[in-house]
This record gives C-alpha cells, structure tokens and sequence, in this order.
C-alpha cells in the first residue's frame, strides 16, 4: 500500500472496448476486476472503474482557469513531472485531441504546474498534472 490513501473513482463509459483501449492500451493503465458492465483500472495507484452507462450525452460545464475553459467534471493524476513530459509526447504521438494542450499553468505564481485535458472516447474528461516543486500542489 502507498504511504498515501488511494482514491476511487467510479464512471460512465458508452464502450468497454473503447475504455479498455483508451485506459489500459493508450494511457497503459492494468486492467482489475471486471464484468459486462464495468471494469477496474489500476489508474497510476488509484483505482477507477468504467460503469456502462446509455445516460452519458450530458453536455460538459466550464469554468475559466488561468485563461482556460476548464471541464468542471474531470478526474485525474498528479504525475512527476518527467512522467507527465513523456506521457504529454505519447499523447502527441498518437495524435489525441486535447481539450487543454499540455502547457504550464500559474507560471511564475504559487501553484505552477504542468497539465493537460483530454476526454475519454466516451467523453469523459481527464487532466494530467505535474509540479517542478510539489510543495506547490495546495500552494496558496
């Protein structure tokens, strides 16, 4: 177990094909537990699970951050910031649409951090993250 508690996250998918490839081939997250109506990631430490679910077309909210419009409804992982580098440029390289291309957010100001949103192909949206200085994670 991590000295950290994990969190655990359940969501819509419209596809657990396309779940599987998006989270366990692309973002390389190992596959748990499943059934014909959900499965669990191992998502950097934290679980997650994909729930089948038809009620998902629900329009996204935003808020501005920084200058960004920002999905008020994501999830997603504070990386180191050599692993948030190499997986910004696999996203790249594969061609993934981003909602907020990778960038670096609060730059010079308390909280700097590096992050990126995309969505899922079941339109759920995820940020990767990442601090040079992680005493900057809950900077005021």
């Amino acid at each position: 177990m991590n000295a950290r508690p994990r969190f655990h996250l359940a969501f819509p998918v419209r596809n657990l094909a396309e779940a599987r490839a998006f989270y366990g081939e692309l973002l390389g997250c190992p596959e748990g537990r499943s059934s014909a109506e959900w499965v669990d990631f191992d998502f950097f430490g934290h679980q997650i699970v994909a729930h089948l679910s038809a009620a998902n077309a629900e329009p996204q909210a935003h808020n501005a951050v920084d200058g960004e419009a920002v999905p008020v409804r994501h999830f997603g992982v504070i990386l180191s910031l050599p692993e948030w580098e190499i997986l910004a440029e696999k996203l790249k390289a594969h061609g993934v649409g981003f909602i907020i291309e990778p960038q670096i957010r609060f730059k010079g100001k308390p909280g700097e951090q590096a992050t990126m949103f995309l969505t899922d192909p079941s339109g759920n949206a995820l940020e990767f993250k990442a601090f040079a200085d992680e005493r900057m994670i809950f900077a005021k």
